[in-house]
């Protein structure tokens, strides 16, 4: 396995560590305004999906992908586009599967934030949020 290989690795792994932490923001939230405190489950999921986010984007930065060279305005602008995005096809999947597939709300949001985290917000947070710079790319090399 060559250095690039295992650096990806690498990244991949501390990126899905940060996905675990910030999913048990994220559920813990969920669950103790929905089961709890009774609040509708989509409030509760898009309070549980901004306070997760806001974990994510500060351990990602400092350290999954160890961007803190870069402006934070232009790196919280794009997190900002792909966490709007991220939220939107999470809600609406949630929704869509709870409302059209009859699925118990919990096991929904499990099931999509599984495919939302895997098929979007890692590529959107690697090659868009925290995209190395072209001049920081040569630096490194």
């Amino acid at each position: 396995m060559t250095e690039n290989s295992k650096l990806k690795w690498h990244t991949l792994l501390k990126y899905n560590t940060v996905a675990i932490t910030a999913s048990i923001v994220d559920y813990s939230f969920f669950l103790l305004l929905a089961q709890i405190a009774h609040v509708w489950y989509l409030l509760a999921s898009f309070t549980g999906l901004v306070l997760g986010g806001v974990t994510a984007f500060l351990l990602e930065r400092s350290w999954t992908f160890k961007r803190k060279d870069g402006k934070l305005s232009a790196q919280a602008s794009r997190y900002l586009i792909a966490w709007t995005l991220s939220i939107f096809f999470n809600t609406t999947g949630l929704y869509l599967t709870v409302q059209y597939l009859g699925v118990q709300y919990i096991i929904a949001k499990v099931i999509v934030s599984i495919i939302i985290g895997i098929g979007f917000n890692f590529l959107m947070h690697k090659h868009f949020v925290f995209k190395i710079e072209i001049a920081n790319r040569k630096n490194e090399n």
